[in-house]
């Protein structure tokens, strides 16, 4: 079990492991979208965007519901919002102790030569 437990946690971060499928999760975690729905929100080309849909959809993060002639992408599980809230934290801790170094750093005299 603690096998199948930690190749589904390794597949779980492969599947975050793309600038894009992070920002595409971090938007639905707000609320429940279509491709030209994302793609006014992101910028980008709307096949790059479905490309990414299809990866998380494939490591079962997003659910797409058909409406009409259209699918409305949603995520599977809210809990992913609160990953990406905690990740959002540790970065800015990690941040905040290299400015704390940085400012350490600049404290400390210089010797001159």
């Amino acid at each position: 079990m603690n096998q199948e437990m930690q190749q589904f946690k390794a597949n779980f971060f492969k599947a975050l492991a793309h600038p894009l499928r992070i920002q595409i999760l971090e938007i639905l975690s707000d609320q429940k979208l279509s491709v030209n729905q994302l793609q006014a929100i992101i910028g980008i080309d709307g096949s790059a965007i479905s490309q990414q849909l299809k990866v998380l959809r494939m490591y079962n993060m997003v659910l797409g519901i058909k409406e009409g002639n259209r699918v409305i992408y949603s995520l599977r599980d809210p809990m992913i919002a609160d990953l990406l809230d905690i990740a959002r934290k540790i970065f800015n801790n990690q941040l905040i102790t290299t400015i704390s170094i940085l400012d350490q750093l600049k404290e400390k005299p210089q010797h001159e030569e």
